[in-house]
């Protein structure tokens, strides 16, 4: 089982709306370790590589995909929800998706936190499934349909704050 490392030309605070596209690409990545961690799981093919892999998945869902999740709730999709009533609507069903995942992130972590001593190892299957499925629809139509639709209509200033509120919730200095 191999993970992924992110290229060291990760975009910084301050091309966020690039920032977030490649959180996107880590939480697909993550999703791929997680699906492998199921196959393990079912076939009883656990070393200390796959552990390694349930913690890493655990650590990422945990913190950077919690902190995205923030980024765009708190930062991005305000200012987009006020330009048009379909840019709201939009964005009220990314929200909704955004509690699915979380709720169905809450159960996984759960059995995460033991793995690979799962209680129940269809449920957490199931909802690891689920998971990775509504997370790849869900970046898909951020990508598709909301990050180019903020990247054509915020201006340098908005995109630098939002940059800016970014760095200060993961208590890092932010420079242009």
């Amino acid at each position: 089982m191999s993970e992924h490392n992110p290229s060291d030309s990760t975009p910084g605070f301050d091309q966020p709306l690039a920032l977030l596209r490649a959180c996107h690409a880590r939480m697909l990545d993550h999703c791929e370790l997680l699906e492998q961690l199921i196959e393990n799981l079912n076939s009883d093919t656990i070393d200390t590589e796959t552990a390694a892999a349930a913690r890493s998945v655990m650590a990422y869902f945990s913190s950077s995909a919690l902190q995205h999740h923030l980024d765009e709730e708190g930062d991005l999709f305000p200012l987009l929800a006020r330009q048009s009533l379909k840019l709201a609507d939009l964005v009220h069903s990314l929200r909704q998706e955004h509690a699915e995942l979380d709720a169905l992130w809450q159960a996984l972590e759960v059995d995460l936190r033991r793995f690979p001593e799962v209680a129940d190892r269809a449920a957490f299957s199931t909802t690891a499934s689920r998971f990775c499925e509504l997370s790849r629809q869900h970046v898909r139509r951020e990508n598709m349909e909301f990050l180019p639709r903020a990247e054509s209509s915020l201006s340098s200033e908005q995109l630098k704050d939002i940059g800016a509120a970014m760095a200060e919730r993961r208590g890092v200095r932010y420079t242009d």
